[in-house]
């Protein structure tokens, strides 16, 4: 992390976290903030659900919920993208406050509540990106809270915002809207994926579907998640979404209600991923999210199964650099170990994690 950096940050903790959040992306927009561009190497470029990747290392939903700043995100580091949660109206989202930062534990708890502006805005903004890029971009679709047919908004987001994103993930598991969680579900689920892959089929470019799950699953609803998404053909699964634990933490917010991210749920999150590595043999590519803020803690999501990792709650403690940073330490670490590509280190510790 350089001096800017430090400074930015140590700025940024001292007003509100969701203001700094919007000061944050007002600075990109302005082009202030240093942008290295994407690391990349022979042994960390890689092939995943159709996607062709720099490197491993995803920005998560939740970043730039409404694609304002998708074209300086490409150049941030990151090996794809993805924005959102996007519903198919506008909607404000759960009452302020509702973003907390919880320092001692290297957290974060929110209750947005899928606060957006929109699809059309959505896809306004997502046509103007640079398509020139080699960075892909994806989008994060949700489900209004009034809505009386959930299923329906995630096809309705496809529909209208598909042709112009290179993936969709389809997000199942926020704990900010009532009831959403039990999309999750084998009924419900396999009715919802269904319908989506069914509405991917008619559009003119067919792109990748991804399923979002939640970290607080039992043994059994995992299970039932991997057999629904190999039967309709489902494209990757990102694990995970943030939790509703609450365990051994410090912080003085550490009670306040919404989804927890950050360091304490890194080992949730990674068994999680572990048992879908273990369910699926490998066979369905997994992106490793929950707790990730260094090269280590990215390559123990790798060797415990998943195919490429995505960050966010960490950079509100360590910046943009650390992008950077995950990239380099994954091409040496994979050196080191003797690997020649990700692809031989993908797996090879699942068993410890179970």
């Amino acid at each position: 992390m350089n001096l800017v950096e430090r400074v930015g940050l140590f700025a940024l903790h001292r007003v509100d976290p969701e203001r700094a959040h919007r000061l944050a992306l007002t600075a990109m927009k302005a082009g202030v903030v240093p942008l290295p561009g994407t690391f990349t190497s022979p042994r960390i470029a890689c092939h995943v659900a159709g996607l062709d990747l720099a490197n491993p290392v995803g920005l998560a939903a939740g970043y730039d919920k409404n694609a304002e700043v998708v074209d300086a995100l490409t150049q941030a580091g990151f090996g794809f993208v993805e924005v959102g949660a996007i519903t198919p109206r506008p909607q404000p989202g759960n009452p302020k406050p509702r973003m907390f930062r919880l320092s001692e534990d290297r957290a974060v708890i929110n209750r947005f509540g899928f606060n957006n502006d929109g699809m059309d805005a959505a896809f306004a903004r997502l046509t103007k990106r640079n398509r020139k890029t080699r960075v892909p971009v994806g989008l994060n679709l949700g489900a209004n809270k009034d809505s009386a047919d959930r299923a329906g908004d995630y096809v309705q987001v496809l529909e209208r915002c598909g042709p112009v994103v290179d993936f969709v993930t389809v997000n199942v598991s926020s704990p900010n809207t009532e009831k959403l969680r039990d999309l999750q579900g084998a009924e419900a689920l396999r009715a919802l994926l269904s319908g989506v892959m069914d509405a991917r089929q008619g559009m003119d470019k067919i792109i990748p579907v991804f399923l979002k799950i939640a970290p607080d699953l039992t043994e059994a609803e995992v299970a039932e998640i991997a057999q629904v998404a190999q039967e309709v053909k489902l494209d990757a699964i990102i694990a995970t979404n943030t939790t509703l634990d609450r365990e051994d933490l410090k912080s003085a917010s550490q009670n306040e209600k919404g989804g927890l991210s950050g360091a304490p749920l890194f080992e949730k999150s990674t068994r999680t991923l572990a048992r879908l590595a273990k369910l699926t043999g490998g066979h369905l590519p997994l992106v490793g999210v929950g707790g990730i803020s260094s090269p280590e803690d990215a390559y123990a999501k790798i060797k415990a199964g998943a195919h490429a990792i995505q960050l966010y709650s960490a950079l509100a403690y360590q910046g943009l650099s650390l992008v950077d940073d995950i990239a380099r330490g994954l091409d040496r670490m994979l050196a080191a170990d003797g690997h020649d590509h990700i692809s031989t280190a993908i797996g090879t510790e699942t068993e410890n994690w179970l």
